[in-house]
């Protein structure tokens, strides 16, 4: 996942990636929120940084120069395809990128930025702008499959059961907004149940920020087959054709018109019973179109793409090492959100974790494999004092091209990425203290440590220079 998610937004025609496999003595550790694509675009946008301190150039316009481009604009035939063989169809990281530069007025912030180092001995205040573009779907192709178990019953009420788990991130929520869409019916009159392998078998696991949509797509086929079963029936007392039947607003009505030619959704579900139509209908969900051949390296991997940018403003103090996060500006494309509540919830509480992830979140072991850094006492991670008072969330306004449940985007993983910007943000702050002039060695995640000695080793430097 780290070598697929290397190229992040960028075009890179001379790359060439060996993945080396290290064994060690410390514990085996789980997926977090990405599992490999977070490291693979802090590697190229730590070159990416690097390029733009050996030029004297502003890194976004390093990153602007190599990013992915339209081959039609480009020349290249190939300036629009990753290096595992993929044309990308969905881009839109460049107008995503223009769109934060304007809105968060960087170039503007970067020059009062650079006043205010200039007049402050101890503190100072550091810019970053990264992008990001992350694929969604399961690399493991047999992953990609959903099933759900939608049951009307005689009172218009509906029960589903899906193979995602609902772990916080408002799943459920959506779910029931897709099935309450697919029958045309209020969001109310839908409950959804804890999901179970007697209802639903073989789910795969809610990861790869895929459970929305396959498990949303396996809901809509569910619905669709219900109401193919009820179109009849409604058509029936309508007195007009099954195709003629529409769902929406809690009644079936003849070609949405409503009013006297529309039967209730309730007595509808009555008619339908009594008709003895059946009202359970199991719904399933494959991703078309992916295949990645672990052979060649190559193939489609990701159904599409997610994509975003974020802003970060962070100021230090070189004599403790301390830092404070001043400002982030988020634009991320979520497509058309099905829940714009929870995606604002997901994307605000990715970046505070890749914040962590980068900044605080230190695994310490001893000579033996042990972990020290085992529990709260010894593991810092961010609390609500962490976040920025101005942290600015907007969507991307854009459709997904894939026809997932309302054209929406997954939202898990991809926005934890944007806290890239806050590492580099504090790199800035680092190379501010020694006016630019060195390039600055800081690893992650960034402590206070760390930044302390990053910035009494870029002086040092400047100094021998």
């Amino acid at each position: 996942r780290a070598v697929l998610h290397l190229d992040n937004c960028y075009h890179l025609p001379n790359l060439h990636v060996v993945s080396h496999r290290c064994k060690t003595h410390t514990q085996s550790s789980t997926a977090f929120r990405g599992f490999g694509g977070p490291q693979g675009m802090f590697g190229i946008e730590t070159v990416i940084e690097a390029i733009a301190k050996q030029l004297g150039k502003d890194p976004l316009d390093v990153r602007r120069t190599n990013l992915y481009r339209d081959p039609a604009v480009s020349g290249d035939a190939k300036s629009m395809t990753t290096p595992y063989g993929q044309v990308i169809e969905d881009y839109v990281a460049d107008r995503i990128l223009a769109e934060l530069e304007t809105e968060s007025g960087y170039r503007e912030r970067r020059a009062a930025i650079d006043a205010f180092n200039a007049g402050s001995r101890t503190r100072k205040k550091g810019l970053a702008i990264t992008p990001l573009k992350f694929g969604i779907s399961f690399t493991a192709t047999m992953l990609n499959q959903g099933g759900a178990l939608v049951m009307v019953y005689q009172d218009g009420t509906v029960a589903v059961n899906h193979g995602g788990t609902e772990m916080g991130q408002g799943l459920n929520t959506k779910m029931a907004q897709v099935a309450a869409d697919g029958l045309g019916i209020p969001v109310s009159l839908v409950r959804v149940t804890g999901t179970d392998t007697q209802k639903v078998p073989n789910a795969s696991a809610t990861a790869a920020s895929s459970g929305a949509d396959i498990n949303g797509a396996a809901i809509n086929d569910a619905c669709d087959q219900l109401r193919a079963r009820l179109a009849p029936v409604a058509a029936a007392r309508l007195g007009c054709r099954a195709d003629e039947v529409v769902f929406a607003n809690g009644e079936a009505s003849v070609n949405g018109q409503g009013g006297g030619k529309a039967i209730a959704w309730a007595d509808l579900v009555k008619q339908a019973w009594l008709d003895r139509v059946g009202l359970s209908v199991t719904g399933f969900y494959k991703t078309p179109e992916i295949g990645y051949d672990f052979a060649t390296l190559t193939g489609r991997a990701f159904y599409y793409y997610c994509y975003g940018a974020a802003v970060t403003e962070a100021e230090i103090d070189t004599l403790t090492g301390e830092w404070w996060c001043r400002r982030v500006d988020i634009v991320h494309d979520v497509g058309r959100s099905i829940n714009p509540a929870i995606d604002r919830g997901q994307v605000e509480g990715a970046y505070i974790q890749g914040m962590g992830w980068l900044t605080m979140e230190e695994c310490i072991w001893d000579s033996k494999g042990k972990l020290l850094t085992h529990g709260p006492s010894t593991y810092k991670i961010p609390v609500a004092g962490d976040v920025p008072e101005a942290f600015n969330v907007r969507f991307f306004d854009g459709a997904n091209v894939k026809p997932t449940p309302y054209r929406s985007k997954a939202v898990g993983e991809p926005p934890l990425m944007l806290a890239l910007s806050a590492f580099f943000a504090i790199k800035d702050a680092v190379s501010a203290s020694a006016g630019h002039q060195v390039a600055v060695e800081l690893d992650a995640p960034a402590t206070p440590e760390r930044i302390l000695l990053a910035c009494e080793h870029a002086r040092r430097i400047l100094r021998a220079v």
